[in-house]
């Protein structure tokens, strides 16, 4: 899948609402309120791909997102329960080094799952290449010439073999 079409995911797939209403009709007594929590939920759900990293945003009173620039994320995994497998979904769960146990951001309701995990992999490790390629800084710069001097000044104040 190209970045491009990535780029224009802004918004879950209609059958994550699907997942929804079976997921709340599992509530019991309090599924009205659990569907109406989870449409809700869903009609507000929003992505963002950019060149920096990735965001999601939902809720209607309280407001919730999170962005996460590419060089944060440590690692990702795919999850999909029975429902998610019947309907062809799955979450995609980025972890940062946040120290959490649980993923920092959720991706869910996409179909192309496998194609958006193999997309954050390759940011990721463009970021980090690109960091190791990095031509060193100033600071860095003047360490090795402050080396350099100890290391000339140490050989010129030696003791002189005799022969």
């Amino acid at each position: 899948m190209e970045p491009s079409s990535i780029h224009a995911i802004t918004r879950p797939h209609p059958r994550l609402l699907r997942q929804y209403l079976l997921q709340a009709l599992f509530a019991g007594p309090v599924s009205p309120i659990a569907m109406l929590i989870l449409y809700f939920r869903y009609h507000t759900m929003r992505y963002r791909f950019d060149e920096h990293g990735i965001s999601k945003s939902w809720g209607i009173l309280l407001r919730r997102e999170v962005n996460l620039t590419y060089a944060r994320i440590q690692d990702i995994h795919l999850a999909s329960g029975p429902i998610q497998r019947w309907l062809g979904l799955a979450d995609v769960q980025v972890q940062t080094a946040s120290g959490s146990a649980s993923a920092e951001l959720v991706i869910e309701g996409l179909l192309e799952f496998e194609a958006i995990r193999d997309f954050l992999y390759s940011r990721m490790r463009g970021v980090r290449d690109e960091a190791a390629h990095e031509k060193p800084d100033e600071a860095v710069t003047l360490l090795r010439e402050i080396r350099d001097d100890l290391r000339a000044t140490r050989e010129a104040l030696a003791p002189k073999g005799t022969a």
